[in-house]
This record gives structure tokens, C-alpha cells and sequence, in this order.
């Protein structure tokens, strides 16, 4: 089907953003887009204590108001949300997409983060500014920051959803989170691999994205957000971190998001010499269709 109208499907998309993932970047593209490509791009601030959810009736209040906001479509609006069933309010679910990272790999950036900031704006004062432990040293003294249950159990419950079930580390929300990104999500990339997920949104939104690799490939929007310093975990660290019941799950989600990823890319697209990722053309074909018409 042919996106380039601006009154055609989809009218909705959500990029609800895991922290730390890559997401400051993928946000940044987008937003060079929305002139040429024109579409709207709305950044979601869920302000409540930075919890990443909505009350019931705020979910409602959301979901009507992005639904009907027919002068702000096409859209894409993103933020620290939760997934959010639109269905259960009467409304059609947006199309959404959302970026995964390696749990140890975003914890530590995520924990650095909290103490120096990054590169992107780098005067501004950061939570954790005055605490200069490193991780190895947060675990030993079982400081709130490096509480795993408290800043690992992040990316399993942004796929979850609003259940009180998907706030607690367990099978329950992890198998949750999994039927939701094969079942609600049109993609879900990996940080490692931005590229590729850039270069399928491209040719699966035009709409939206058309123009998106090149401006990642040739211009300095790669990988925005580098925190400015960070500290290798030690081996004593990441056993005891990989130990955890909260690492288990949410690695075991990582993997299964990463393996589906790779599944989806290694038969959509190829390379070509210069290094440039070339989509497959179809491979299906109508044939005997009826009623013949000369």
C-alpha cells in the first residue's frame, strides 16, 4: 500500500522509548523528517514522579485525545510511556515501535547517566551529580541506583504494558511482554543494530520515514547521546548481577527480542558494495484471477 497520502493508514504511531536504548538518535531522525515528509511529532511527558504510566483515567484521557485529534494526523508521538492498549477505551491500536538494548550494556550506561550526563547536553546537572561510586562500588554498598529490582526491571514492563502485574519481576510480565512485541509491535529493533532497523521502518513507513538512512548514514545524527563517562563493570560485578532473577528475565526477553529482529532482517534485506542495505523487492504474485477480463 501506497503511505504517501496524508490521508491514508497510518495515522498513529508510538514510539514508546525504553530509557538508554538508542532512542535520543532514532528521536532525532524523526524529528529532521517530519518538514519534508510532513507529519506531526509530539513528545510525551508522562511527569508523574517519572514512573512511566498513567492512571486509568489518564489512559482514557490519552487515548481519546491523540485518537481525535484529527488536526495533528499524521502523528508520531513519543515518550517514556508504558504500552498502552488502545482497544480497551473503544479505539483502534496506533502502529508501534520501539528500540531494545542489552541489560547489562543499558544499566551501566543508565547508572553513569544518573552521575555525568552525556555529550547531548552536556551542562546540565544530572540526578546523581555529587555520587561519584562507580557500579562495582553502588552494589557492594547496596545504594537505591543500582537496586536491580529498581533499575534493571525496565524494559520487560515497557512491553508489559499497565497491569500491576507487569511492575513485578516474573514470568507473568515477561511472557506478556513477549506476546505484545509479536502481537502489538509493527518493529522492535536493537540498539547494536540501529541500522538495519532505520532501513526497514524507511521502506515499511515511507510515510513517515522516507529519508531516514541516508540522513543516519551521512550525517552526524549517528548515535547522539554517548554518556561522557563510563566504568567497565568488574567480573565479580556482572556474576553477580547475571545471578539475579530480574537479569534472568529481562536477558531472556532481550534475547527473544534480538532473535525475532534478526529473523525479520536476515529475509528482508541485503548489502550491497558499498556497504549500503538494499530491501528485498517482493517475493509474492497474484496469478488466476477471476473473473478473466479482456
Amino acid at each position: 500500500m501506497d503511505y504517501s497520502s496524508e490521508n491514508q493508514y497510518p495515522p498513529l504511531i508510538i514510539y514508546n522509548r525504553v530509557p538508554k536504548t538508542g532512542s535520543t538518535t532514532f528521536a532525532n531522525i524523526a524529528y529532521k523528517l517530519t518538514g519534508a515528509n510532513n507529519f506531526h511529532m509530539l513528545h510525551l511527558n508522562v511527569t508523574y514522579k517519572n514512573m512511566h504510566y498513567l492512571t486509568i483515567l489518564d489512559q482514557q484521557r490519552f487515548v481519546r485525545n491523540i485518537s481525535l485529534w484529527k488536526e495533528k494526523t499524521p502523528a508520531l508521538y513519543h515518550g517514556h510511556l508504558y504500552f498502552l492498549e488502545f482497544t480497551r477505551f473503544g479505539f483502534p491500536n496506533p502502529i508501534y515501535i520501539n528500540i531494545v538494548r542489552d541489560p547489562i550494556e543499558r544499566l551501566v550506561s543508565y547508572y553513569y547517566f544518573l552521575r555525568y550526563g552525556d555529550d547531548y547536553r552536556p551542562k546540565l546537572k544530572r540526578a546523581s551529580a555529587k555520587d561519584n561510586k562507580t557500579l562495582d562500588e553502588c552494589l557492594l554498598t547496596k545504594g537505591k541506583d543500582c537496586d536491580l529490582e529498581r533499575v534493571m526491571w525496565v524494559q520487560i514492563p515497557f512491553f508489559c504494558g499497565h497491569s500491576v502485574e507487569c511492575l513485578k519481576p516474573g514470568r507473568w510480565a515477561l511472557e506478556q511482554a513477549k506476546t505484545n512485541l509479536l502481537n502489538k509491535y509493527l518493529l522492535v529493533g536493537v540498539t547494536e543494530h540501529l541500522e538495519q532497523f532505520i532501513a526497514m521502518l524507511e521502506v515499511m513507513l515511507p510515510r513517515y520515514f522516507s529519508g531516514a538512512y541516508d540522513l543516519f548514514k551521512t550525517t552526524n545524527l549517528g548515535y547522539l547521546r554517548k554518556t561522557k563517562e563510563k566504568h567497565p563493570p568488574s567480573e565479580q560485578t556482572v556474576a553477580y548481577i547475571r545471578s539475579s532473577k530480574v537479569y534472568q528475565l529481562e536477558q531472556e526477553f532481550y534475547e527473544f527480542a534480538k532473535a525475532h529482529f534478526r529473523f525479520l532482517v536476515a529475509r528482508t534485506h541485503t548489502k550491497d558494495e558499498e556497504d549500503r542495505i538494499v530491501v528485498n523487492g517482493p517475493i509474492f504474485k497474484y496469478e488466476k484471477i477471476f473473473p478473466r477480463r479482456s
